[in-house]
């Protein structure tokens, strides 16, 4: 089902020549049952299949289990056996096996659907990274679009905007080791996103040296792709006193990546989408290069470590949001871990700590 865009399989239904005739009760499905299932969708088959819906149905003694194989662009999905592979497929109410032709068209048509997924993802990038002031201070371009885009792209209310929004800051709190410490969604007008084309758009509005040096932007997309900028460098110092441009705090950075991905957590319970590919980079066109500062075990500046960057080269990955809490955590902390590293930084100071 997953070679044909998804399904549903139904346990404790009777049939005759194919066609359901009546149903019957399967007996107890506990946790541990479902467990195996997802297991066997994981380990049993290549790629594996996430995602996997279990529910539970009908009354104590007319109890039946419908299984939900999502949609996915990752076919075919194989099965070994031995030294031996096929990649079953199904038709109507058969199971058939590909033939070598089916198997290259499929395969064909992922490596389109991931080079059309990047390119889109890049367009995005590059709409929302133009127009900002970088050549005063660096800023920090983050976007991610859903592999498969929302079912059903009717246009986002204001009000759908809103919630996205709002919750995304509730989200991103979650995965600081500090939850009172501010986000960066907090300098949001997040009552009052406009329209854009085909998205809603939200955006700062202090509009001083010390405001500037917050500004920030944020889109939430029809299809359910997000999008977040954010001014990084020239971080204030003291009240009147600003950093250069070039100079970026590894903890904000941190920050900006968590807000990212709970906008992108949250837009996608509000659109049911799943996999998601996403992209952060710094943009600076400053003479000077580009530099991380962390902070020492007494809280201080600390760059002795960092490597000053002519450029910043954008951080890719794939993320899942069809998983626990602690494994979304997980990605959160990867993806902020890749984007501080690559000025030297080892160690995380914002997000939460493995336990």
């Amino acid at each position: 089902m997953a070679n044909r865009g998804g399904g549903v399989i139904v346990y404790g239904i009777t049939e005759n020549q194919k066609a359901a005739t009546g149903h019957h009760d399967i007996g107890e499905v506990d946790e541990a049952y479902e467990r195996t299932l997802r297991s066997a969708a994981v380990t049993a088959i290549s790629p594996p299949v996430f995602g996997l819906g279990v529910h539970r149905l009908g009354d104590p003694d007319q109890r039946a289990l419908a299984v939900v194989v999502p949609a996915s662009v990752d076919g075919p999905h194989l099965i070994y056996r031995d030294d031996r592979f096929g990649a079953p497929v199904r038709n109507d109410a058969d199971t058939v096996w590909m033939r070598e032709r089916q198997i290259e068209a499929m395969y064909r048509a992922r490596f389109e659907e991931q080079r059309n997924t990047h390119e889109a993802l890049d367009s995005l990038y590059r709409e929302l990274a133009a127009g900002r002031p970088i050549a005063e201070r660096a800023w920090m371009i983050g976007v991610a679009r859903p592999r498969i885009l929302a079912a059903d792209r009717r246009r986002l209310t204001h009000g759908d905007a809103t919630s996205i929004l709002q919750a995304a800051r509730g989200a991103a709190i979650t995965y600081y080791k500090d939850p009172n410490h501010p986000v960066p969604l907090d300098d949001l007008d997040t009552h009052n996103p406009r329209p854009g084309l085909r998205r809603w758009v939200s955006r700062s509005t202090v509009d001083t040296d010390r405001g500037r040096s917050k500004e920030i932007w944020a889109s939430v997309h029809g299809d359910g792709s997000v999008s977040l900028a954010a001014a990084i460098g020239g971080h204030p110092i003291t009240r009147d006193e600003f950093a250069p441009g070039s100079r970026l705090r590894s903890d904000r950075m941190e920050r900006f990546t968590a807000s990212l991905m709970a906008l992108l957590s949250t837009s996608a319970e509000h659109h049911g989408t799943r996999d998601y590919e996403v992209k952060i980079g710094v943009e600076w066109t400053g003479d000077e290069p580009l530099i991380i500062e962390t902070v020492d075990g007494n809280g201080y500046p600390y760059d002795e470590g960092s490597i000053p960057l002519p450029r910043y080269a954008p951080v890719m990955a794939s993320v899942r949001t069809d998983i626990g809490e602690s494994d979304f955590l997980d990605q959160v902390r990867d993806l902020a871990t890749d984007v501080v590293n690559q000025g030297g930084v080892q160690n995380l100071q914002a997000i939460k700590a493995r336990e």
